[in-house]
């Protein structure tokens, strides 16, 4: 077992790590601590409880310094007041030995009660995009001495919003820092982040810990559309024995709002969903009546379900194919858990097959296929997004004026040919006062008798 002895950690730190009762670093913290401690841009998709927050923080603290300098030297933005005071607490814990500042900061307090503290200095300043960004704007916080900027749970803070505060917030720190960003899944909007301000960035992937692939049994129904998955998953679901706590997983909002609307006739009394659209107490009462077994169906989206305490989940079911093969992995982790037995179900497009060979690859392991029952009916009905295009009309919009002229064209009718010479008075006006043939020559702009 690898201990943190190979890692170069400083006497403070070790010191630190001993009081905490910390003894041998996790696969995280040991992958990330060379690259970081390096300068080099880092992504890491990690899950919650993999020790990902000690993973950036062993090197950022290693080389820190204590300094008079007031403006943060390392900014930690996280997505909620929660996480802030957690994280402010395990940099507190390692830095006993030292001199090193942090503070916090986050809304839900007046804005006014924090400013003395940004204003005081700190080292390390940890806090919710909004309320950071706010305090740029009051001019209470100046980031010109940023060097290392952490944003941690990123596809939270986009699924809630704050990519406004994010990117303004990047386009005011200063042009050399160092990024590292860590997330439990991986979206769209998190690559298109990472592509805008990333530099090259070393990506490290820790699969969820504690749930072997073997307490999961896999299946996967291969259907033509959503709403014919739909109906299989009201087949499926039509046993309360068999299919007890069933998680269901989908990738956007829309579709779990449709998917709940489908469901919501024949299912009512055992369905709820929550997804970041919702209200707060909406998500909890829900959360609640699932937990307690007052519903059994749970439609979420992999964001907002990714830091829910869930336990005894009997099925996972995915609605889509994830397009990141290590989101699939984080949704089937919800079941099998406790050396417990757990199915996960993968309804799946012709379209979506490359995706789930690319979970296939992560896993080195094949998804068993099902048959799709012959009574299930098939919806020939399409969600806006599963129509095929019209290539006719998009070809003409791409060529312009440049199409060719067909049997359906004609030349223009002479008065359809008239150019628009700015109206009769601008023209008289031109006549009237003409353009003189040299620089001198200002008889030409007499008016003739």
């Amino acid at each position: 077992m690898s201990t943190f002895e190979h890692l170069d950690l400083s006497n403070s730190l070790i010191h630190a790590l001993e009081d905490l009762g910390f003894q041998a670093p996790t696969p995280i913290q040991d992958q990330a601590y060379a690259p970081i401690r390096s300068g080099k841009d880092l992504v890491g998709i990690s899950q919650t409880g993999t020790g990902k927050t000690f993973a950036y923080l062993l090197p950022l603290l290693r080389d820190l310094q204590y300094s008079k300098e007031i403006p943060p030297r390392v900014l930690i933005i996280v997505p909620t007041r929660e996480l802030v005071g957690q994280v402010v607490n395990q940099v507190e814990s390692l830095t006993n030995y030292t001199n090193i500042r942090v503070l916090g900061v986050h809304g839900g307090k007046n804005i006014n009660t924090q400013k003395p503290g940004v204003v005081a200095g700190m080292d390390v300043l940890v806090g919710t995009p909004r309320r950071v960004y706010d305090l740029v704007l009051h001019k209470s916080l100046s980031l010109k001495s940023v060097k290392k900027v952490v944003i941690d749970e990123v596809d939270v803070m986009l699924d809630l919003g704050f990519r406004f505060q994010l990117t303004n917030i990047f386009d005011m720190l200063p042009k050399k820092r160092q990024h590292i960003m860590f997330s439990a899944t991986m979206t769209e909007e998190v690559d298109e982040l990472i592509d805008d301000y990333f530099n090259q960035p070393e990506k490290i992937t820790i699969a969820l810990s504690g749930t072997p692939l073997e307490n999961i049994k896999q299946i996967a129904y291969k259907a033509p559309n959503f709403y014919t998955k739909v109906e299989l998953l009201k087949h499926l679901l039509s046993s309360a024995n068999a299919y007890p706590k069933v998680l269901v997983f989908v990738s956007s909002k829309r579709n779990a709002d449709r998917l709940y609307e489908e469901m919501e006739e024949g299912y009512e009394k055992d369905l709820c969903i929550i997804h970041s659209n919702k209200s707060q107490n909406y998500r909890l009462r829900s959360l609640e009546a699932f937990n307690s077994g007052k519903k059994r169906i749970l439609v979420a989206t992999d964001v907002i379900a990714r830091g829910l305490d869930i336990e005894d989940v009997s099925h996972v079911v995915s609605m889509d194919v994830p397009i990141y093969p290590e989101n699939y992995m984080h949704r089937i982790g919800r079941t099998g858990r406790a050396e417990k037995e757990g199915t996960a179900i993968l309804l799946y497009t012709p379209k979506e097959e490359e995706h789930k060979a690319a979970i296939e690859q992560l896993m080195k392991l094949g998804i068993a296929e099902e048959a799709f029952p012959a009574e299930v009916e098939r919806s020939n009905e399409l969600l806006p997004e599963e129509r095929p295009k019209d290539k006719q009309k998009e070809l003409s919009h791409k060529l312009g004026s440049k199409a060719p002229k067909g049997e359906s064209t004609h030349e223009k009718k002479d008065k359809n040919k008239k150019v628009n010479l700015g109206g009769s008075y601008r023209r008289k006006l031109a006549k009237k006062y003409k353009k003189p043939l040299t620089r001198g020559d200002k008889n030409q702009n007499r008016r003739k008798k």
